[in-house]
């Protein structure tokens, strides 16, 4: 395992930033961009590594490569290009790459292996990219390390954020993947990082960003913010205008907060669906499912995408309050997701007791049961966001 790898590797989703001043997608992104500056940027803003193109069709050059590693001697570089030779890969290696870009799409296996092989002698970690469930299964047969899979579509430059994540899902758990395009929010990086990605490639997104380093601490800042129990659009769009990166929708019979259905959600937003042991299919992107205990919902429930669990609802007893709740909460393993009696005067002192991997909050920011107040609302995202 090379430094890329290892990086990447780490707990939690890691963000590899990506400088580039244009793309053939989006044409001109930020035409001065110094790759000094976004290197140093982007490593303090808690980058996993840092990837920069240097091929002219995006703006870039190998120089960029050189003076990012001058200046920032311990940061992860990713070298991105249409690299097809060994030559190549030695040019990156001595411009101070710590990996390279591999697309699958230019070359065949017997060319893609060789390559793969003189990189290990270099010291040098390939992203080895696939677009499709084919070149997915190349890179498995290949015995590709790091495996990017890429949302967009190289000949019409389309995203397709579903096929994308099924690949993800589908990709084997011993590899590291990355999950690359497309992705502007921390609900798109959560939606891969579900799915079973280790690392997003984020550039487009960045270098539209008024402050690109703030934008990737943006993408990877935990908790995430749910809010719970809507039935209305208006409420729908007052959370997604807030900031909140869950909306939960409630579809127990029992619930005086019960949404007839799964609403539309912003693609800044991920919706999930509630059930208490009966559950139907709907189109939310995820599910918390709660047994049912004495005519009511069991304490704690799970987070499943699709059939896998991803994370646990830690919760209050029904209807009661619980002393040792955060104490549970805190002893918990794995990603946690902390609920039961939040709003913006206790969601703060919640998270810096049990550091979760999102908070949900919902019968303190109604008017009534079912029907949000837009400021609570407001309050509780911003207090939460809050570092």
């Amino acid at each position: 395992m090379g430094r890329f790898s290892d990086a990447l590797r780490a707990p939690g989703l890691g963000v590899i930033g990506e400088i580039k001043r244009r793309s053939p997608s989006a044409g001109e992104l930020r035409p001065r961009a110094d790759p000094v500056e976004f290197t140093v940027g982007f490593e303090r803003a808690g980058a996993a590594a840092v990837s920069i193109l240097v091929d002219d069709r995006f703006g870039g050059e190998v120089a960029d490569l050189k003076s990012a590693r001058a200046a920032s001697p311990d940061v992860v570089l990713l070298a991105k290009g249409f690299f097809t030779e060994e030559l190549q890969l030695l040019q990156m290696r001595l411009a101070g790459a710590d990996a390279a870009l591999l697309l699958l799409r230019d070359v065949d296996d017997e060319r893609a292996s060789a390559l793969l092989a003189y990189a290990t002698e270099l010291g040098l970690d390939l992203l080895v990219e696939a677009h499709d469930a084919s070149e997915l299964q190349r890179a498995v047969r290949l015995h590709a390390e790091v495996i990017g899979i890429n949302a967009r579509d190289l000949s019409s430059f389309e995203i397709d954020r579903r096929t994308q994540l099924e690949l993800v899902a589908r990709a084997p758990h011993d590899r590291v993947i990355v999950a690359e395009s497309g992705i502007n929010s921390r609900a798109q990086g959560a939606a891969a990082e579900l799915a079973g990605a280790d690392a997003i490639l984020v550039g487009s997104a960045l270098m539209r960003a008024p402050d690109p380093a703030a934008k990737l601490r943006d993408l990877l800042a935990r908790p995430l913010v749910k809010v719970c129990g809507l039935t209305r659009d208006e409420d729908v769009a007052v959370a997604a205008e807030a900031g909140a990166d869950l909306a939960g929708f409630i579809l127990a019979e029992e619930s005086p907060r019960r949404a007839k259905r799964v609403l539309e959600v912003p693609d800044t937003m991920l919706s999930v669906a509630v059930f208490v042991q009966d559950v139907v299919e709907t189109s939310a992107d995820l599910v918390q499912l709660y047994e049912r205990e004495n005519g009511h919902r069991s304490r704690d429930a799970v987070l499943l995408r699709g059939n896998e669990r991803v994370a646990t609802v830690i919760d209050l007893p029904w209807q009661e309050d619980d002393p040792w709740h955060l104490e549970r909460a805190r002893a918990a393993v794995g990603r946690v997701m902390l609920a039961g009696g939040l709003a913006a005067d206790n969601v703060r002192a919640a998270i810096d007791a049990v550091r979760p991997w999102a908070v949900d909050a919902s019968s303190r920011l109604e008017v009534k049961p079912g029907v949000k107040d837009a400021e609570l609302v407001r309050a509780y995202v911003e207090a939460a966001q809050c570092p």
